[in-house]
């Protein structure tokens, strides 16, 4: 479904990414997002895009935990434990018919499950190869360091194609509170305060 604010600036495709002192990091993350909005179908910066939609183009399969066999009562409670710092979830390899499950902890948000989903959607579209860390010790920091890069872009570039740069700098100037940004894009507060940081835009909550 298409939505229009009525701000010019949101039909303009050159105000769409994050001037500094936002980082080439950040811009760039925010480039790759807008391309992963438009491979969705979406057409206007504050359209609400579907992760679970989306998982099916490119070959997620989100199956219930329930439905996995043979996990043990002690393994199903770490999967689905509510607490903050708790696994929100993970996708398999890729499967024979070319396709991936993926896993969702069922105790977590509807807002943070859709996080989690874009994340492993990312990971898929931005070709990072599916991998455990090694516990060689001469490895180790340098496959720790390659894994917290790769998790680290597959999320932001997963929370930017959820809430991109521009409708939420649009959203900020109209005053509108970080509860009603987040209910407007399907996200988590958590998530739009995330945004306001990484994009140096907490000058509008002052």
């Amino acid at each position: 479904m298409y939505s229009f604010c009525g701000n010019s600036d949101c039909l303009n495709r050159s105000r769409f990414l994050p001037e500094p002192p936002v980082s080439d990091k950040f811009r760039q993350y925010e480039q790759l997002a807008l391309r992963v909005r438009s491979f969705a179908g979406l057409t206007g910066i504050h359209d609400q895009l579907d992760p679970y939609a989306l998982a099916e183009s490119v070959g997620l399969r989100v199956v219930p935990l329930d439905s996995i066999a043979g996990l043990s009562d002690e393994t199903k409670a770490l999967l689905q434990s509510p607490t903050s710092g708790a696994w929100s979830g993970g996708a398999t390899p890729t499967l024979p018919d070319g396709t991936r499950i993926v896993i969702l902890n069922p105790s977590h948000s509807e807002a943070r499950k859709m996080a989690t989903l874009m994340e492993e959607i990312c990971h898929v579209l931005l070709g990072h190869q599916h991998s455990a860390l090694t516990t060689y010790s001469e490895t180790a920091e340098a496959s720790r360091t390659h894994h917290q890069q790769i998790e680290e872009e597959a999320y932001s570039v997963g929370a930017a194609a959820l809430l991109p740069y521009r409708a939420l700098v649009c959203n900020l100037s109209r005053g509108q509170s970080i509860k009603a940004i987040a209910t407007q894009a399907g996200v988590s507060q958590a998530l739009v305060r995330y945004r306001i940081r990484v994009l140096r835009l907490s000058h509008y909550l002052v």
